[in-house]
């Protein structure tokens, strides 16, 4: 079983001025804030001081917030190198949460890939690896219980972002031992909530959830229409707080980590982390009320 760092939900809001929802990894009892950081393509930037300067302010709102996940890649280009220079940064490498993931064929190309992670985040250790979109994924599975037995990475976990993948994702959570599991899930897009949450829950699988706004889609759905009132009585006071207040309303879901290079917007997307979530019958509510836009 991985081991948790030394992350209570004090230790990672402590200098911090607000305080995030947290939930925690079954594998391991471990607490993480609810809601992270994605870098797809809004970190995948030349590492100059223009880029970074915006991109820093980022992490630093996160931070502010007591939000500690970054997720990466080596599909994002240059994501992992701003990423590990902009941790370097703030001095925050003992705080981040780390998940990057592996994204090749064969062991040998996959061990290198890792150490290249390893190396660009500047760390021994990464938080969380993940096999992405599932890409050769039964020989990444046998040499991450190697890495993960040699203290080389603290979680294992497979990805995908469409939901034609949901079957063999629910086939792997099932017959294999993961820690995480990280998939697209949405006011808009709830398939999800048939089978592979409720398997992840049962099985105790961490969720991590990409795609929160479905590249943006979802606002361009709601130009021009005002939130509902009764969204005040949960705490959304703006569009993005009702949409990731609706997604971490499910008890599968651990942490959202939707992508900004804003940091204005970071801010504003921490706060659906606060407060309290919809319940059930409010949850039905909210769903009607988008699908009749």
């Amino acid at each position: 079983m991985p081991q948790p760092l030394e992350r209570s939900p004090e230790s990672i809001a402590a200098g911090y001025d607000r305080a995030m929802l947290m939930r925690t990894i079954p594998a391991s009892g471990e607490a993480i804030p609810s809601i992270g950081l994605g870098t797809w393509q809004v970190f995948d930037v030349a590492p100059t001081d223009a880029n970074l300067a915006p991109r820093a302010a980022v992490l630093d709102a996160l931070l502010a917030c007591g939000g500690t996940v970054i997720d990466s890649s080596p599909m994002y280009g240059r994501a992992e190198e701003v990423s590990g220079r902009l941790i370097a940064r703030a001095g925050a490498g003992a705080s981040v949460f780390i998940a990057t993931k592996v994204w090749t064929q064969g062991r040998d190309q996959g061990i290198a890939q890792m150490r290249r992670s390893l190396r660009l985040f500047g760390t021994r250790r990464i938080d969380l690896m993940q096999i992405h979109n599932l890409l050769d994924w039964k020989t990444h599975l046998a040499t991450l219980a190697e890495w993960r037995a040699q203290g080389l990475v603290r979680y294992v976990g497979i990805t995908h972002y469409t939901t034609a993948a949901f079957a063999t994702l629910a086939d792997i959570i099932a017959a294999q031992t993961i820690d995480f599991v990280q998939l697209p899930y949405s006011i808009a897009l709830r398939d999800a909530e048939r089978t592979l949450l409720p398997l992840a829950r049962e099985r105790g699988v961490a969720v991590l959830v990409n795609r929160p706004f479905e590249a943006g889609a979802l606002f361009r759905r709601v130009r021009g229409a005002p939130l509902p009132d009764w969204a005040a009585a949960f705490g959304a006071t703006t569009w993005a707080a009702f949409f990731l207040k609706y997604i971490l309303a499910n008890p599968a879901v651990s942490c959202v980590i939707p992508a900004s290079a804003d940091s204005d917007h970071v801010r504003e997307i921490v706060a659906a982390g606060e407060g309290r979530l919809p319940d059930a019958a409010e949850l039905k509510r909210m769903a009607a009320a988008f699908d009749a836009l």
